[in-house]
């Protein structure tokens, strides 16, 4: 059995990179896209705004990433950050 760790997860990124590309754009812009609709839904303070801007800089800096060709170790980094940051906010404002 393959062990699940994030150095074999970044091999696997980096050798299947144009497979993974198309799907970790969808995943990511989805779950941001919730982050940023459960953040909305607490309504509109200093907090949200700045949980906002969080949300949406990271999506944006992925996908940034991916269109200008970065290196796909920083473009693995920038996913891994993006989808921990938003699952986080996720939890924070539904709890």
């Amino acid at each position: 059995m393959k062990s699940l760790s994030l150095k074999s997860l970044q091999q696997e990124f980096e050798h299947d990179y144009y497979m993974y590309v198309p799907l970790t754009i969808i995943l990511n812009s989805c779950i941001g896209s919730v982050a940023a609709m459960t953040v909305l839904a607490q309504g509109t303070s200093l907090l949200s705004g700045i949980e906002l801007t969080i949300c949406v800089s990271l999506c944006m800096g992925y996908n940034a990433a991916l269109l200008a060709g970065s290196n796909r170790k920083l473009a693995f980094w920038l996913l891994i950050v993006s989808l921990i940051a938003n699952l986080l906010l996720i939890l924070i404002t539904l709890l």
